[in-house]
């Protein structure tokens, strides 16, 4: 690959990480913590091509000044420079910046929660303790949380209580489901928990649909038959804008 190549590659990525980062689009496939280094990486890149840049800038003028010294006499030059093989491997890392500039990816959404093989139980802490849920009548929870008090949260504190969700919807079959996806560093390690909802008609709610919900667990609905997923009777269901941040940590 020419240097030239290189360097127009350098400025590319970089630049498209800064774009990222900068713009919150980051969000949509790693996790908030990693803002300051997908900031830092992409200045270095860019940094980096400048400094290669002016160095080959410099490196040409010295030549050339060389060249006018010794009279303008041609002496044979050599194969540098030359491309051998002209490989186009190279360019495919212009893909990356394509999709970032032109198409820009959404977030994970429903058909990842309907392709996931993976449970509540693996995101859930078995015996580890619960802290005592606020007062308040409409208590807000994560669905994560959500999930997990009612499978592993022995004491029921959820029983009776009214909470309030948010998330995406999921429709698979006849049922609707409430959902977020969990992350631990990026996208490529997302995981989806999910809650089924009865009690209302939610057939006019899309895929991906984002929801406010308030309601109730049904006691002792998750179980290791429906691997874990809780039942929720909805008591009021308001469509919301998705949120800066898609995911939940």
């Amino acid at each position: 690959m020419r240097r030239e190549t290189q360097n127009i590659l350098l400025v590319l990525l970089g630049g498209a990480l800064l774009k990222l980062a900068l713009s919150g689009t980051y969000l949509r496939y790693v996790k908030e913590s990693l803002q300051p280094w997908l900031v830092v990486t992409g200045g270095i890149m860019i940094v980096l091509a400048v400094v290669s840049i002016a160095r080959d800038l410099k490196a040409g003028r010295e030549a050339a000044e060389g060249h006018v010294e010794d009279g303008g006499h041609e002496g044979h030059v050599g194969h540098e420079g030359h491309e051998h093989g002209k490989s186009r491997s190279p360019w495919m890392l212009l893909l990356p910046v394509l999709a970032v500039f032109l198409i820009s990816p959404p977030a994970l959404g429903a058909d990842t929660v309907n392709r996931s093989d993976r449970n509540a139980a693996q995101q859930a802490k078995a015996g580890s303790g619960f802290a005592a849920l606020p007062s308040d009548e409409v208590v807000p929870l994560t669905i994560s949380e959500f999930v997990t008090r009612t499978a592993w949260d022995d004491s029921g504190s959820l029983n009776n209580r009214t909470v309030r969700l948010t998330g995406f919807v999921v429709r698979k079959e006849s049922n609707t489901y409430l959902a977020r996806l969990t992350i631990s560093c990026c996208a490529a390690d997302a995981s989806p928990v999910k809650t089924l909802m009865v009690g209302q008609d939610f057939t006019g709610l899309p895929n991906d649909q984002w929801v406010e919900a308030t309601g109730k667990v049904v006691p002792g609905s998750a179980t290791k038959d429906n691997a874990y997923v809780p039942t929720f009777t909805v008591e009021s269901l308001n469509p919301i804008t998705p949120p800066e941040d898609t995911y939940e940590g």
